[in-house]
């Protein structure tokens, strides 16, 4: 018995072209910058874009390939790049991670937490609403594991991380 076909988020075709437009964009802006700092074979050899010119313009023709290979292909229109399911899934993960991100640093106006109490925030709702943990265990293991980089960081290897106002207060910062 065959399991029912859940329905695409998006096509492999529309990957392939937005991955082939956004490698153009990049290739264009090495080679904007190579151009900018030098790109041709100087009398004491090459100058400081020689190299990355080349890299670029080696970007935007495969990317030029790809989008053609993608517009042009017809065996991959229909094929289905990532189900719906499966992109909550991936969304699950993305958004909170870039959400955490930001609370590091803070965002615009707003101060950051600082890495640990952003890290225990952070640990412990992925343990509560992912893995289906207490939240006792979830905000123990969220410490423990903070002290730990604490320790491991700030202490034995002397690399100072993001602080927040808390560790400030605390007298860590």
């Amino acid at each position: 018995m065959s399991e029912p076909e859940e329905r695409s988020a998006v096509s492999t075709k529309a990957v392939d072209i937005a991955v082939a437009i956004i490698f153009l964009v990049l290739g264009s802006l090495v080679i904007f910058d190579s151009v900018r700092l030098g790109f041709r074979w100087g009398p004491d050899g090459p100058e400081a874009g020689y190299f990355p010119f080349y890299i670029g313009l080696f970007m935007c023709i495969a990317s030029v390939i790809n989008a053609f290979r993608a517009f042009k292909g017809k065996d991959i229109s229909e094929t289905s790049f990532v189900s719906i399911p499966a992109l909550k899934m991936v969304m699950q993960v993305l958004i909170p991670t870039c959400l955490y991100v930001l609370v590091i640093g803070g965002i615009g106006p707003i101060p950051g937490l600082g890495i640990y109490v952003s890290s225990v925030i952070f640990i412990a709702l992925f343990m509560v609403l992912l893995g289906k943990y207490s939240w006792l265990k979830s905000i123990t293991v969220g410490i423990g594991v903070m002290i730990t980089f604490y320790l491991m960081f700030e202490v034995f290897l002397k690399v100072p991380l993001p602080k927040g106002p808390l560790e400030a207060a605390f007298g860590l910062s």
